[in-house]
């Protein structure tokens, strides 16, 4: 099985060689077949040279386009029976990517969102953030009948085929949206864990 892991890039060069890196070690660890593709939004910085650095595979767009747009085109590139998402500025923990992975390969689940808010210590957000997610949440359990504590979480794991149903359109932020409103409309099982952020 490969297992395919996007990652989004937009100025991000502080931290996107830690997170390439600790991917790969995590990978190692628990020995998956996998391809790491990184999309570099256009970055005003040294995040591209430095993503081409690390042996990994590097998109460039022409220009700016949104993360949304970047993450189409990472899966549209993306190989892997599994296909999984992280954020390239250092919130999420690559190591914890196994916690994302295990309801999929037991058959729990198609779709794992990796929650910043089910630990028993809820993380520290701004308080407009932590508003807008929760107003994303009632949205999305209006439309979808799917209830889920952080629907705007960057870090998630999916089968390929949930993809391949899909007709994502969005160019920006509300793309983590729209694939968990879709995703969830076309009855596949989305479940969340908790992640450190």
């Amino acid at each position: 099985m490969l297992l395919s892991v996007v990652i989004p890039i937009f100025n991000e060069e502080p931290t996107i060689s830690d997170v390439i890196g600790r991917l790969k070690v995590t990978m190692q660890k628990i020995g998956f077949k996998h391809e790491i593709i990184v999309v570099d939004d256009c970055s005003e910085d040294r995040s591209l040279e430095i993503s081409k650095s690390q042996s990994v595979k590097v998109y460039s767009l022409k220009r700016h386009m949104g993360k949304g747009y970047a993450l189409r085109v990472g899966f549209a590139k993306a190989k892997g029976e599994i296909i999984a998402t992280i954020d390239s500025d250092g919130s999420h923990r690559p190591e914890e990517l196994p916690l994302l992975l295990t309801p999929i390969l037991q058959d729990q689940a198609d779709f794992v969102i990796g929650s910043r808010f089910l630990r028993e210590k809820p993380v520290s957000a701004r308080k407009l953030n932590a508003i807008g997610v929760r107003l994303f949440n009632v949205l999305i359990k209006i439309f979808t009948r799917t209830e889920v504590s952080d629907s705007q979480s960057g870090y998630r794991a999916m089968k390929s085929e949930i993809l391949k149903n899909l007709r994502l359109k969005s160019g920006e932020y509300e793309i983590e949206s729209e694939m968990l409103v879709k995703t969830a409309r076309r009855c596949f099982r989305v479940k969340e864990v908790p992640i450190s952020f």
